[in-house]
C-alpha cells in the first residue's frame, strides 16, 4: 500500500503559525502535481492549495490567500504548507494529495489519486 505521510499539525492560538509537511517513501514527488486539502467535522473535503508538477503554478482557496504558502522540494521528496495568521475557521484535518499530471481542476479531490491519513490542525480563539 502506497504510504503518504503528513506531519506538523497541532493546537495553536488564533494568529499563530504552523508548518505542515508531506512525504512518501514509495512515490517520487517529481512525478506528481500535489495539493493540500482539509476537512472539518460534518463538512466536505475542500481544496486549500495546489502546486503543479513543475512547481511553476500554485493555486489557493480564496480564504487562505496571503496567509498560506505551498511549496515542494523534490530533491527531499517533501511538500510543505506554511500557515500564518491562523483563524479558528482553519480548524480541520489536513490531507496531502498527489495527482498524475495534467491536473486541470487544481482544488478538486477527484484529480488526485494518492492521499495521506491527515494531520489535525486546531486553532483556538
Amino acid at each position: 500500500q502506497v504510504q503518504v505521510v503528513e506531519s506538523g499539525g497541532g493546537l495553536v492560538q488564533a494568529g499563530g503559525s504552523l508548518r505542515l509537511s508531506c512525504t512518501s517513501s514509495a512515490l517520487k514527488f517529481d512525478d506528481y502535481a500535489m495539493a493540500w486539502f482539509r476537512q472539518a467535522p460534518g463538512q466536505e473535503r475542500e481544496g486549500v492549495a495546489h502546486v503543479s508538477w513543475s512547481g511553476t503554478v500554485t493555486a489557493y482557496q480564496d480564504s487562505v490567500k496571503g496567509r498560506f504558502t505551498i511549496s515542494r522540494d523534490d530533491a527531499e521528496n517533501t511538500m510543505t504548507l506554511e500557515m500564518n495568521n491562523l483563524k479558528p475557521e482553519d480548524t480541520a484535518k489536513y490531507y496531502c494529495a498527489l495527482g498524475r499530471p495534467p491536473v486541470a481542476n487544481y482544488l478538486e479531490p477527484h484529480e488526485y489519486q494518492y492521499w495521506g491519513q491527515g494531520t489535525q490542525v486546531t486553532v483556538s480563539s
